[in-house]
């Protein structure tokens, strides 16, 4: 695989790209496909974002349209007070897995590097406070599962998940603040053998998200 250029680089910081632009595909060859839902532009130039393969040249629109039909009943939630860049991380694993909203808590601003700009494709939503967050989950009878190795915690791999709730991380180090404990139905571990404290919060977030798809896409008992 060819090396980019660090100019190259720097252009597909916030680029719905990855790698050379060997990546994806080119311009359509032939007639044009008379469908609604593909972007004029992609057709005369050709497609490298990081889609997969059944969206290469669909507009925005018409990916996010289509995922909309789709989304899966459960939300992440992450607390933001420190601009956390594990964020970006956590709303990247958040569309791979379908996740219906993002919700923000704290601070508007988020560092979306680790997106990877697939903050395009998932509703992002914003929350001042905690408290605006639980108001929300309770208008739409979501109950918030924390995520964290708290004392008292349950053990993850053996709670029975709801299929609709909102899965809530705290941020690198300090984990969920005492507030977002208080909100929570309950505060699920992950288990760890290791000599570390904690893992990654945006590791943690992918475990929870796919014990969820394991649990009610594939249908396996905790």
């Amino acid at each position: 695989m060819r090396e980019l250029s660090g100019e190259e680089n720097r252009d597909l910081i916030g680029a719905d790209m990855v790698g050379p632009s060997e990546v994806g595909v080119g311009p359509w060859r032939g007639e044009l496909p008379d469908d609604p839902r593909l972007d004029p532009e992609l057709l005369a130039s050709g497609d490298r974002r990081n889609v997969v393969d059944k969206y290469r040249y669909w507009t925005l629109e018409a990916i996010v349209a289509d995922l909309d039909r789709q989304r899966n009943p459960f939300h992440v939630a992450i607390e933001n007070w420190q601009h956390d860049l594990n964020i970006g991380s956590v709303v990247r694993t958040a569309n791979a897995f379908l996740a219906a909203e993002v919700h923000i808590v704290g601070n508007r601003k988020w560092n979306r590097r680790g997106a990877m700009v697939t903050d395009r494709y998932q509703h992002v939503r914003h929350h001042p406070s905690l408290e605006d967050l639980a108001s929300y989950a309770a208008e739409h009878e979501l109950p918030v599962i924390g995520i964290d190795n708290l004392p008292g915690s349950v053990p993850l791999e053996t709670y029975e998940l709801p299929a609709a709730c909102v899965l809530l991380f705290g941020q690198e180090g300090p984990g969920l603040t005492a507030d977002a404990h208080a909100i929570c139905t309950d505060v699920l571990s992950i288990a760890q053998f290791g000599s570390t404290r904690s893992i990654n919060a945006s590791a943690a977030a992918a475990i929870a998200l796919h014990a969820w798809i394991r649990r009610h896409t594939f249908g396996q008992k905790p």
